[in-house]
C-alpha cells in the first residue's frame, strides 16, 4: 500500500507541521507499518535532498484513526522545548468530533479519572479518583446539527490517551465509527470521526505564539460541516 503524501501545514528550519490522516500512526509500534515520522524524514530527504539520517523530533502523537495536526521538531532544541511546553499544558488544543447524539447539555466541562487497560487498548472514565487513575479535563461544545449528525468542538485541559473518545461517550455520545467507545458502525476507511482542528504553541526559537489549523478529511461525513 503506498504511503500517503505529506500533507505540509506549516515548515521552517525548526519545525514541521502536517495534517495527518487517519490510518497513518505518529510513531512506530509493532506492527512494522511505516509511521508519519518517518514519512517526514523522507519528505525532508527527498526537497533538501539531504543523504544521510534526518532528525525528526515526535512532539505529540494523535491516536492511528484519528486526523489532523501534528507538530514534530527538525532539531533536538526544538523538540526540548516543545516537549517542555507539552509537559506544562502551555499549548492549545481544538478538536472536532461528529457524533450521532445531541450532547446534553449542549456545552460543559467533563472531569474523569481514567484508567487504562493495556492489553486491551482500552481506557475506563470513572467518575471518582481511583488508584493509578489519571485525571482527565475537557470542555466541550455543541458547533452545528445536521442530518442526524452532531458537531462538537472539544479543548482538552490534559492530554491522556483515548481521554475525548471515552469522555463524550460517557455522555453517550460515542464519536462516528469509534467501535471501541460505542459507536452502532464503523465508517468504510476504518477512520473515526475525530480531528485535531487546532494546535497553538509558543514556537521554540523565535518565541512568537503560533496557531495552525488542518481542514477536516473530504469524506461524506465531514461535508456537511466544511467551511
Amino acid at each position: 500500500m503506498p504511503s500517503p503524501p505529506l500533507d505540509v501545514l506549516f515548515e521552517d528550519n525548526h519545525i514541521l507541521v502536517v495534517n495527518k490522516p487517519s490510518g497513518v500512526l505518529v510513531q512506530g509500534d509493532e506492527t512494522g507499518d511505516i509511521p508519519l515520522s518517518e514519512l517526514a524524514k523522507e519528505y525532508i530527504k527527498q526537497k533538501y535532498q539531504k543523504p544521510g539520517n534526518v532528525f525528526m523530533g515526535v512532539v505529540h502523537r494523535l491516536d492511528r484513526p484519528v486526523s489532523g495536526v501534528v507538530l514534530l521538531a527538525k532539531t533536538s532544541k526544538a523538540l526540548a522545548r516543545l516537549n517542555e511546553q507539552f509537559r506544562l499544558h502551555k499549548t492549545k488544543k481544538v478538536y472536532w468530533a461528529i457524533t450521532q447524539r445531541a450532547p446534553q447539555p449542549e456545552s460543559g466541562t467533563l472531569v474523569h479519572w481514567l484508567v487504562k487497560d493495556a492489553e486491551r487498548n482500552t481506557t475506563k472514565a470513572l467518575t471518582t479518583e481511583k488508584p493509578g487513575s489519571q485525571r482527565a479535563e475537557l470542555s466541550y461544545s455543541l458547533l452545528k446539527g445536521t442530518g442526524g449528525k452532531y458537531l462538537i468542538e472539544v479543548r482538552p485541559v490534559t492530554g491522556r490517551p483515548h481521554q475525548i473518545r471515552v469522555q463524550l461517550a460517557s455522555l453517550k455520545c460515542p464519536i462516528m465509527g469509534d467501535l471501541r467507545y460505542g459507536a452502532p458502525e464503523p465508517m468504510p476507511n476504518k477512520s473515526i470521526c475525530l480531528h485535531a482542528r487546532e494546535l497553538g504553541f509558543e514556537h521554540p526559537v523565535l518565541k512568537t505564539w503560533m496557531t495552525v489549523q488542518a481542514p477536516p478529511p473530504r469524506l461524506s461525513a465531514w461535508q456537511p460541516f466544511q467551511s
